[in-house]
């Protein structure tokens, strides 16, 4: 947490030099100076100093922030922006996010989306609204301006199949008991939008010789809360992560955005006495699972994909976790695969957690301008480490007829190796007394 007696020697830590302004996306689109972090510190310094009142329109500057942390890769002076944004959505009195965003929308954001039962009953009814194609009758008559446009857009986004997925079992063992060992966050819209990529996470990672946990416990990060400004959500959230995943095991994540948010959990958590030294412990145990992948003892793959692709850097694996080199390592263990980078591939695509519905002008003009990139690589295949990158960036492509293939990078890791080489499932009455 950004304490406030800091505060303000934070907030000056900014030299107003303006190298952060061409990595900002708000501020290339938008080309206004109170929508750059540099103006927006501007802002945060009224607040904190009473000089300016927290009004809608302060609100809607700091609002559009995307929360990317590009600025603070190009920020000369360590600036921790990300901390600063948090601190005053949640702390400096600007209005509340009833009238940021509409109620139905904050329902679905914060009652919804982080739990996994009732994302899963809502998916299911959204798939039979799909499959008696009352969805498209719906939009082709007047219904339809009855009909929030998030809602429109959260239809578009959800993928066109779901995979029906066996339950996560609470063990995967790889090998005898002194295998290394490792628990998988699993989250939550991933888990029900996307469960091939924890299946295949988990394949991989025993594969390499790695025992997987996954405790049913455990559940939303608190990333969607923190950066709405509900702190204390969020901090409970963090409280029941820490209790399911106790331990001395790393904590391997799939997802940037929610590995960002748990990297975060002992600043967050630094002013309770309870969970201040366990959330600091917990916050060093958190590793990507292509950093953590990258240290292990390489399995190279089996199966030749000669096919061109780019890797699209998740801003909150890139940005906020400084995880590059890890992933493109990975890729370049699959043979015949031709990895090309992407011009400005570090710009953010406008995902950014529910960013695409509070504000899709914006969202979709930086997923065009993302496309139009990965199509002047004449890339087939587009690789990433992030659910919400994944479905916003596949909307786009759906919704532009652009034939590109979105994946994740564990999900081509698996493909790349030939099942017949994968070890089999573990039986420990094989073990010797």
């Amino acid at each position: 947490m950004t304490a406030v007696h800091d505060l303000d020697a934070r907030l000056r830590t900014c030299i107003h030099c303006g190298l952060c302004l061409e990595h900002c996306p708000t501020y290339v689109d938008l080309c206004t100076e109170m929508d750059s972090p540099r103006g927006r510190i501007v802002l945060m310094r009224g607040l904190h100093e009473r000089r300016i009142e927290p009004t809608p329109a302060v609100a809607q500057h700091l609002n559009r922030c995307l929360g990317c942390r590009g600025c603070e890769t190009a920020c000369p002076s360590g600036v921790r922006y990300g901390e600063l944004l948090e601190h005053f959505r949640s702390q400096s009195g600007l209005p509340a996010e009833s009238t940021v965003m509409p109620r139905l929308m904050a329902f679905a954001n914060f009652y919804l989306f982080p739990y996994r039962r009732r994302m899963r009953a809502a998916v299911a009814m959204a798939r039979a609204v799909r499959w008696l194609g009352a969805s498209h009758l719906v939009r082709a008559t007047p219904l339809a301006r009855w009909i929030p446009d998030w809602m429109l857009r959260l239809d578009a986004m959800l993928p066109t199949t779901i995979d029906a997925a066996e339950p996560l079992r609470r063990e995967y063992r790889a090998g005898p008991r002194d295998a290394q060992r490792a628990r998988l966050f699993i989250g939550c819209v991933a888990e029900v939008l996307r469960p091939r990529t924890h299946r295949a996470t988990i394949r991989v990672l025993n594969r390499h010789g790695c025992d997987v946990e996954c405790p049913p416990a455990q559940g939303c990060c608190g990333a969607l809360h923190l950066h709405a400004g509900r702190r204390g959500e969020a901090c409970a959230l963090a409280r029941a992560n820490i209790d399911a995943l106790h331990g001395d095991a790393p904590v391997i994540t799939n997802v940037a955005g929610c590995g960002a948010m748990l990297k975060q959990y002992g600043d967050l958590l630094a002013d309770d006495p309870a969970y201040a030294a366990p959330a600091a412990e917990f916050a060093r145990r958190v590793r990507d699972v292509s950093e953590f992948v990258a240290t292990l003892e390489p399995v190279p793959p089996t199966r030749a994909m000669p096919i061109r692709a780019v890797y699209h850097d998740p801003c909150h694996l890139g940005h906020a976790q400084s995880v590059r080199s890890a992933p493109r390592e990975l890729l370049r263990r699959i043979p015949g695969l031709q990895l090309v980078e992407l011009n400005d591939g570090e710009l953010c695509c406008g995902a950014a957690g529910i960013y695409n519905l509070t504000h899709p002008d914006i969202a979709d003009r930086l997923a065009e301008a993302k496309l139009r990139r990965i199509r002047d690589t004449r890339a087939e295949l587009v690789i990433t480490g992030n659910i919400g990158c994944m479905l916003h960036l596949g909307a786009r492509a759906r919704r532009d007829n652009a034939p590109i293939r979105i994946v994740h990078t564990m999900e081509l890791l698996d493909e790349a190796c030939d099942p017949r080489t994968a070890p089999p499932p573990y039986n420990p009455d094989s073990e010797a007394p």
